[in-house]
Formats: structure tokens, C-alpha cells, sequence
């Protein structure tokens, strides 16, 4: 093995592992804002909108993530609709990972026990504030470790927008690869590159995870 060759393509290597971050962090942000929508729209919306959410939910809950990139980049602008190929891999994204958060947080809201609620009426508490003091502290705390399984996950998927030429840190090795005719050097190092960016978002988590659960013991974030 010769590492030394990978030396000259460092910078473009980096360059394509910030855009990976870049990426991911734009998608979680968007996916977790999407979930929140799609949470209130399954608890507090009308029949209509909880059915139509229902579905969405089960069919991209058995769609596969290449499928619905290809849909979004390449059926779409034959409708007459054309998205750029950052925009519509962070669409992607954010449409295949915004369910699986919505399921994890509204789990969470619904394992909060209802006596709590009952008791906050009783004290005179208004339904806004039962939300914001009682539910969605307790809530945030038991929804953490699945959300930051749903962010590794979408993290690791972002290789997939190489496919529709995004230039990330995937489409950055391929390049890399065809020009050092290394590939076992260069996926080797990527391979750990991944690993401590995913290390650093399960750090993060870990430790907001504890500041949330201040009150409780905390469970290691399952993987």
C-alpha cells in the first residue's frame, strides 16, 4: 500500500468531505422541519390530512432511497419540473428520511404518560404551554437516539447523490480513483474519513442527549 499517492488530491479529497457535510447537515435540518409538520399533521390534523400522511409515510417506508433519487432528478423534469442536482438530492433526502424522524418523534409525544397532560389542565396550564413544559422536553430526550440513528443514516446516503454527478465526497473519490489507479488506498482512507465524521455526530448527540436527560440517567444511543 502507498498512501503517498493520494498525497497531491488531499485538497480535493477535503473539498468533497465538506460538501458531504454541507450536505447532510442542510438535509437534517430540512428533514427534521418536514418531520415536525408531518408529527402534527398525523396528531392534530383532519382525517384527510392523517390518511394522506399515512400513506406517504408506508410508501416511502418501502421505497428504496436510489429509487425516489432517480424519480426526483430524472421523472420529474419531464413533467416539466427541473431541479438542480444539489437541490435535488437534498429533496431527496429530505423526502425519504422525514417520515422515519416524524414515526420516531411522535412515538416519543405519545410515550409521554397522559396523567401528565391531565395534570397540567388541572393546574390551569394552557395547551400550548402542557406542549412546550411538559411534552416536548420529555419527548426531545426519548426521540434522540432514534433521531440520531435517522442522521447517521441520511449522513451515510448522501454518497448516493454521486450517482447524479453531486460533487461530494463519494464523486470526489471516484475521481481520485481514476486518476491514481489506487482504489484500495483511497476507499481505505475515505472509509476512515466516514468514520470520523460519524464519530463527531455520535459524539454531539451523546452528549445533548445527556443535557437533555439531565433529570434521568442516559442510555447509550443505540446503533
Amino acid at each position: 500500500m502507498d498512501f503517498a499517492v493520494l498525497v497531491p488530491y488531499l485538497p480535493q479529497l477535503a473539498l468533497g468531505l465538506g460538501r458531504t457535510t454541507l450536505i447532510a447537515a442542510f438535509a437534517i435540518a430540512t428533514s427534521l422541519a418536514a418531520a415536525a409538520l408531518l408529527t402534527w399533521g398525523r396528531m392534530r390534523g383532519s382525517a384527510a390530512i392523517r390518511r394522506t400522511i399515512k400513506v406517504y409515510t408506508q410508501l416511502v417506508l418501502g421505497l428504496p432511497i436510489l429509487t425516489l433519487l432517480y424519480v426526483v432528478y430524472f421523472v420529474l423534469p419531464s413533467a416539466g419540473i427541473r431541479i438542480d442536482a444539489f437541490w435535488a438530492g437534498i429533496l431527496t433526502l429530505t423526502l425519504y428520511y422525514s417520515p422515519y424522524m416524524a414515526e420516531a418523534v411522535r412515538g416519543a409525544i405519545l410515550s409521554i404518560p397522559h396523567g401528565q397532560l391531565q395534570a397540567g389542565r388541572m393546574v390551569g396550564l394552557a395547551e400550548g404551554t402542557i406542549l412546550w413544559r411538559i411534552v416536548l422536553p420529555q419527548a426531545a430526550g426519548v426521540a434522540l437516539p432514534a433521531l440520531a440513528g435517522i442522521a447517521i443514516g441520511l449522513t451515510k446516503d448522501t454518497a448516493i447523490l454521486s450517482v447524479i454527478s453531486v460533487q461530494e465526497f463519494a464523486y470526489a473519490t471516484k475521481q481520485v480513483v481514476s486518476r491514481t489507479y489506487a482504489p484500495f488506498e483511497t476507499w481505505l482512507a475515505v472509509a476512515a474519513a466516514y468514520w470520523v465524521l460519524l464519530s463527531i455526530l455520535d459524539l454531539g448527540v451523546r452528549t445533548l442527549e445527556r443535557r437533555v436527560n439531565y433529570y434521568r440517567p442516559v442510555r447509550g444511543v443505540g446503533r
